[in-house]
C-alpha cells in the first residue's frame, strides 16, 4: 500500500488551456499532491478484489479435487476402515462367549451392550440357573460387567441372544466333580418323586436318590420340599447322571454321635409319647419320659414344633436307624426343664461331661470284673477303658438305579 501511494505521489499533471477564467501561469512545471484519504480507498478496494479472488480460486480448487478426486491425500482408506471393523469385531457364532454391559433392564429380559453394530438380549430364562420371575432376582442390574455365551439370534432384527445360565450350567457340574471328590456331605431339596426314589435339587441341578439309598422310612409324599444330606455317588455329565445317596451322608455323620455327646437340634414333630428332633438331618426321638425328671403331662408345654434345644445322645441304633435323645439328663436340677429351659441349655455341655465320666467309671469296672473272671479271655483294656475296636460305619446298601431322571438344571 506504500508503494502504490508513493506512485499516485508521483504523478504530474499538464496545465490547463488558457481561458478567460485562468490566471497566467508560469510555463515550470507545477508538483501536485493527492489526499491521503483517497490514496487509502484505492489501496483498501484493491486488497480486498485481490483476497476475493484468492479464495474464488482456492474454492474452485477445492471443487474440482473433491468431484475428480474425493480420496486423494487421505490416508484412511476403505480397506483400513474394514481393517478397523475386524480388530474390534467378535466372535458372534453360537457357544461363543462375549464380553457385555448391562443397559437396560426389560420385563422379560435385559439389553446388553457387547460394542456391536446392534445390542444383545438376554432373557429372563437365560439370567439365572434356577427358575425366575425377573432379572433383578438373579443380581442383574444396570452397569453389570458379565461374560454372556451366545445362544441364537433374532431374525428381525439380527441381533444376538445371550445367555448366563449356560456358563453357571458348566459351573454347577464342575462344582458337583469337586464335592465328589472331597467325599464332603451336600444338603439337597427333594422336589419330586417317582416309583424308583426321589429328585433332589443339588447346586442348582437336579438329581435321583434311589429309595434304597433314603435312611428313613417315610413315603415319599412326606420328604417333598424337604432338605437331606446328601453324599455324591455318580457325577456324569455326559449322560446327565448325577445320583446321590443319603444313607452314606448319614452314615458319616451318625459316626460322629456317641453316647452322652450334646447336640443342637430343631423339634419337627409332637406326638402324645414324644418329639421328634432333627439332628443334623437325623431324626431323633425324645421321649416324653426323657424331657425333665418331673412329670410331663402335656408335651405341647414345654416343647413347640421349630423350637432349637440341646439334647444327649441316650443310645444310637445304626442299623435301624434310630437315635434316642434325653432332656432330662442335663437338668441341673430336676424340674429345670419345665421351669427354666435357658439354664438347662447353658449347663447342657457341663452336665453332658459329669454324665460321661460317670458312664466311663461305670463301663471300666464292669470291663475289669469280666477279666477278673474270666482271664483266659486274653482281652486288654486300653488306657481309655475300651475292651475292643468300634464298629466300623454300616454298608451302604446297593443301588437300584431304575427310573432315574436326567440331571438337568432347575
Amino acid at each position: 500500500m506504500a508503494g502504490l501511494a508513493q506512485q499516485f505521489a508521483g504523478l504530474r499533471c499538464q496545465p490547463l488551456s488558457s481561458s478567460p477564467l485562468s490566471k497566467p501561469t508560469s510555463s515550470k512545471p507545477q508538483k501536485v499532491t493527492l489526499s491521503p484519504t483517497i490514496i487509502s480507498a484505492v489501496a483498501i478496494s484493491n486488497a480486498q478484489t485481490r483476497e476475493r479472488q484468492k479464495l474464488k480460486e482456492m474454492f474452485e480448487e477445492a471443487y474440482e479435487r473433491c468431484r475428480a478426486a474425493p480420496m486423494e491425500g487421505i490416508s484412511f482408506t476403505v480397506e483400513d476402515f474394514h481393517a478397523a471393523l475386524d480388530k474390534y469385531d467378535f466372535d458372534s457364532e453360537i457357544g461363543a462367549k462375549v464380553k457385555g454391559t448391562v443397559f437396560c433392564i426389560e420385563n422379560n429380559g435385559a439389553l446388553i451392550d457387547i460394542t456391536a453394530k446392534s445390542s444383545a438380549f438376554l432373557p429372563v430364562q437365560e439370567a439365572c440357573i434356577h427358575r425366575i420371575k425377573n432379572v433383578k432376582e438373579a443380581g442383574i442390574f444396570p452397569g453389570l460387567q458379565e461374560e454372556f455365551v451366545v445362544i441364537g439370534e433374532n431374525d428381525d432384527d439380527d441381533s444376538l441372544i445371550l445367555s448366563l445360565r449356560s456358563i453357571q450350567y458348566d459351573l454347577a457340574w464342575e462344582r458337583c466333580r469337586q464335592l465328589q471328590g472331597e467325599d464332603v456331605v451336600v444338603k439337597g431339596k427333594i422336589v419330586g418323586a417317582n416309583k424308583g426314589g426321589v429328585v433332589v435339587v443339588v447346586e442348582g441341578l437336579r438329581g435321583f436318590v434311589p429309595f434304597s439309598q433314603i435312611s428313613t422310612k417315610s413315603a415319599a409324599e412326606e420328604l417333598l420340599d424337604k432338605e437331606i444330606p446328601l453324599k455324591f455317588v455318580e457325577v456324569d455329565e455326559d449322560q446327565s447322571r448325577l445320583i446321590l445317596s443319603n444313607r452314606k451322608a448319614m452314615a458319616d455323620s451318625q459316626a460322629q454321635l456317641g453316647i452322652g455327646s450334646v447336640v443342637t437340634g430343631t423339634v419337627q414333630s409332637l406326638k402324645p409319647y414324644g418329639a421328634f428332633i432333627d439332628i443334623g438331618g437325623i431324626n431323633g426321638l425324645l421321649h416324653v419320659s426323657q424331657i425333665s425328671h418331673d412329670r410331663v403331662s402335656d408335651i405341647g408345654t414345654v416343647l413347640q414344633p421349630g423350637d432349637t434345644l440341646k439334647v444327649m445322645v441316650l443310645s444310637h441304633d445304626r442299623e435301624r436307624g434310630r437315635v434316642s435323645l434325653s432332656t432330662k439328663k442335663l437338668e441341673p436340677s430336676p424340674g429345670d426343664m419345665i421351669r427354666n429351659p435357658k439354664l438347662v441349655f447353658e449347663k447342657a455341655d457341663e452336665m453332658a461331661q459329669t454324665f460321661r465320666q460317670r458312664i466311663a467309671q461305670a463301663e471300666a469296672m464292669a470291663r475289669a470284673d469280666m477279666l477278673r473272671f474270666q482271664p483266659e479271655s486274653g482281652l486288654t483294656l486300653s488306657s481309655e477303658g475300651i475292651l475292643g475296636p468300634l464298629t466300623p460305619d454300616l454298608p451302604v446298601d446297593g443301588l437300584d438305579l431304575g427310573d432315574i431322571p436326567p440331571a438337568e438344571e432347575t
